[in-house]
């Protein structure tokens, strides 16, 4: 898989910067988790899970891989919504 699979042309500028840099972490496991997610869910998610995303975004890739992977405790500002989401989705991912 090399990016997202999905149009951005029905989506509002904050979704389709979100799905953009869900594809371009700099780490390329952190890309297929969080770009795969994105292209599935983006669309649908709630202004609060766009906030909570967002803020996601933000980690640094290693620690949250480690949080994906359950190899890391994941921090209380990052155990949201929107990241059990995100462990829930990773079991149908493909790789």
């Amino acid at each position: 898989m090399t990016g997202s699979s999905r149009t951005t042309a029905d989506l509002p500028p904050r979704q389709r910067k979100l799905l953009f840099r869900s594809w371009h972490r700099g780490m390329r496991e952190m890309d297929l988790i969080l770009g795969q997610f994105a292209d599935v869910h983006i669309e649908t998610l709630s202004e609060r899970e766009l906030d909570q995303y967002e803020a996601l975004m933000e980690a640094l890739d290693r620690d949250l891989l480690k949080w994906v992977t359950g190899e890391a405790d994941v921090p209380a500002e990052f155990d949201t919504h929107i990241f059990h989401k995100i462990v829930a989705s990773r079991k149908e991912m493909k790789f």
